[in-house]
């Protein structure tokens, strides 16, 4: 999981696609792509990334799709490096 989650974080613009999201209650992706000077696919495939990674969730709402952040994610991260420390027998 945290793999996944540090190559979408790696991204400068799905970064900005989460801050987006989080200053937003869900943004439809057409809302999102109005806010970048890059391609719809590029986009989508930068959506697709974060829903795999687990930092966004979608609804479809009639033929649109909404998406949201998931906060849930963060604090798994946050809790990671938290409890982040060294194991003698790497150490050697």
């Amino acid at each position: 999981m945290k793999d996944k989650v540090f190559k979408a974080l790696s991204d400068k613009n799905r970064r900005k696609i989460l801050k987006l999201l989080k200053s937003n209650d869900g943004l439809f992706a057409g809302e999102i792509a109005n806010k970048f000077n890059i391609s719809k696919p590029a986009i989508s495939k930068h959506l697709n990334m974060l829903k795999k990674a687990d930092l966004i969730f979608s609804k479809r709402m009639g033929k649109y799709i909404k998406y949201y952040i998931n906060m849930s994610i963060f604090e798994e991260l946050i809790s990671y490096f938290i409890n982040i420390k060294g194991d003698k027998k790497e150490d050697s």
